[in-house]
């Protein structure tokens, strides 16, 4: 074998140690993101900073659950240990990813547990997060939190007010909610639509069971109420009582 061939295999073969060591380095599997991502919710309740300062990029971008648009440094400082006599754990479930070369998207759900002076609390959300391999390390670009809506508590029906409420309600000529009661459920009909069960949440104020929104009557010293209200996110739409 001449000079040039043997050269030629040599470079090959060294080319093919310096891939592999590449792809070693690169590669990261769901189970390794779930296993950072469930550390920093690990780090909430205490307050540790470190996994956020280590799993974030520097460039970093968050959106959380209330809407906050953060860069690494805000991020990190939200990051803070809970009040005296405050608790809390979030688990990492239902977890899903893509994974492609140097970029990797997880999507999770977060089950929370918080306990404020003996009071147990739940809330979900689902987050996902854009993982990119730069600089030999893996670690978040981007990351977006949801909080998933939760109907309010339910509250006994006051029957002595229910009817003050019934009666037909039009928001336009032609489109119009009846509210009716068959002894046991309020229930509210728009036009052309299958009616819907309103649940108490304090008097004159209910809710639809998984619809965002409350839908009130503003109380009016036992008179037929002369509005229903339908309120969106704390802008109100206004029916008018036609009946």
């Amino acid at each position: 074998m001449n000079r040039i061939a043997k050269l030629g295999i040599a470079l090959l073969i060294a080319f093919s140690l310096i891939s592999c060591g590449q792809t070693k380095g690169l590669a990261i599997t769901q189970d390794e993101l779930v296993r950072r991502t469930q550390e920093l919710m690990d780090s909430v309740a205490p307050g540790n900073q470190e996994p956020w300062k280590k799993y974030y990029a520097d460039d970093a971008t968050y959106f959380d659950e209330k809407g906050r648009a953060m860069d690494k440094a805000a991020l990190v400082k939200d990051v803070s240990p809970m009040p005296t006599g405050y608790s809390g754990s979030i688990k990492v479930l239902n977890p899903r990813s893509h994974i492609f070369a140097d970029t990797a998207i997880l999507s999770y759900d977060l089950d929370e547990t918080e306990t404020i002076f003996g009071n147990n609390m739940k809330a979900r959300y689902h987050g996902t997060d854009t993982w990119m391999f730069r600089n030999g390390q893996w670690q978040i670009v981007a990351g977006q939190m949801l909080r998933y809506y939760e109907d309010p508590a339910a509250t006994e029906l006051d029957t002595k007010r229910v009817r003050e409420y019934l009666g037909k309600y039009e928001l336009a000529p032609g489109t119009t909610r009846e509210v009716t009661y068959d002894g046991r459920n309020v229930y509210v009909q728009r036009t052309g639509r299958d009616k819907e069960l309103l649940t108490p949440e304090a008097p004159d104020i209910f809710f639809r069971k998984g619809v965002e929104g409350r839908i009130l009557f503003p109380h009016s010293d036992g008179q037929p109420a002369k509005v229903l209200i339908d309120r969106r996110n704390n802008e109100d739409v206004i029916w008018k009582r036609v009946k």
